[in-house]
């Protein structure tokens, strides 16, 4: 069982940073691919951002790229987002998951909610304008 707890949400101006922060209950690293996940009131849970079991490789969603770093710290079983440019779309809970990743490529992210097996509660953020 992988427990999963998230920190670091909440406000944020427009144009600003933020990071958010995802504890594990498993060492790191370990056969587990992880994500960030987002989701608004009234919409579906949208992909925000992957990281490899080896962390060899990222990808992020379309609404994050190139304003996102997804990044592990294995001393501290963690793995944080940081995102620049926040925008008041970008308000949303935000969940970190993780992908039983047995088997897998060290380069294979997982970017589908169906391929994680465990999430963590979220975490609030909410950018003004």
């Amino acid at each position: 069982q992988v427990q999963l707890v998230e920190s670091g949400g909440g406000l944020v101006q427009a144009g600003g940073s933020l990071g958010v922060n995802c504890t594990t209950s498993v060492r790191l690293p370990s056969n587990y691919a992880m994500g960030w996940f987002r989701q608004a009131p009234g919409k579906e849970r949208e992909f925000v951002a992957a990281i490899s079991w080896a962390g060899l490789r990222t990808y992020y969603g379309d609404s994050f790229r190139d304003r996102a770093t997804i990044s592990r710290d294995d001393a501290k079983k963690a793995v944080d987002l940081h995102m620049d440019s926040l925008k008041p779309e970008d308000t949303a809970v935000y969940y970190c998951a993780a992908a039983d990743a047995r088997g897998w490529a060290p380069d294979r992210i997982a970017k589908f909610t169906s391929e994680y097996a465990y999430w963590g509660q979220g975490t609030q953020v909410t950018v003004s304008s």
